[in-house]
């Protein structure tokens, strides 16, 4: 009697519903509208759902935990090279600069390094004062190659720092410490990136600016030039 009774419920609500063919990949329901199921999902197609939802998740706090690391090392980093620098230079400036030329650096190179011409390091080294902030840039580099062979085990450092990043360009780590990213030096020196990453974060337009029949180079003085690529 209740089976009855639902079905005539059930009919007086849906009096233009035809039969059901259950077999069937569609229905024809009210007013002769087809109407597909949504598929039957498995135990096992749920199961996967869930996990795919679940990594997803995971990936996403790798990614944010990762990005808190790379920022949590970079401040360690800068910490460490601050004190090295203070430990540094307690030598004379002279000492510094002995010290830079025997790692293997032209004085033209630690000129551009340091942000000062080279017969004012000529002076520095005959024994004449330099600035207290000139100072500390020479301690500055110093430590900065003391952290970079430390940790990363970098040999023959000045020659190094003269190395391009890529072979297409000729953007050196001397370019990017003068150029104020001492951060992209320990960066490539750590080996953590593409080094085309670290060029793109340096320069964006790094691509077009090389891209040409012709290559910069730096001359015996110094200064920048250009010529044919090799063919």
């Amino acid at each position: 009697m209740v089976d009855e009774e639902i079905s005539k419920t059930l009919r007086h609500l849906q009096p233009e519903t035809r039969a059901i063919n259950v077999g069937s990949p569609s229905v024809t329901g009210t007013a002769g509208a087809d109407i597909t199921p949504p598929p039957l999902i498995s135990a096992t197609e749920t199961e996967a759902m869930n996990l795919t939802a679940d990594i997803g998740l995971n990936r996403r706090r790798a990614q944010v935990l990762n990005q808190d690391y790379e920022d949590l090392h970079q401040h360690t980093q800068f910490v460490e090279w601050r004190m090295r620098t203070t430990a540094r230079g307690r030598a004379s400036t002279a000492d510094m600069l002995d010290e830079l030329a025997e790692l293997g650096f032209s004085w033209r190179d630690v000129a551009r390094l340091v942000g000062v011409s080279v017969p004012a390091l000529q002076k520095w080294r005959r024994g004449e004062r330099a600035s207290g902030e000139r100072r500390r840039q020479v301690a500055s580099l110093l430590a900065a190659c003391d952290l970079i062979a430390d940790h990363y085990e970098v040999r023959e450092i000045a020659s190094w720092f003269e190395m391009p990043l890529i072979a297409d360009a000729p953007v050196t780590p001397i370019d990017l410490y003068v150029g104020k990213r001492p951060d992209l030096v320990f960066e490539h020196a750590g080996g953590h990136a593409d080094p085309e990453q670290i060029l793109t974060q340096f320069d964006g337009e790094w691509r077009e600016r090389y891209r040409s029949e012709f290559e910069l180079f730096r001359a015996d003085d110094g200064d920048l030039s250009i010529r044919p690529k090799a063919q």
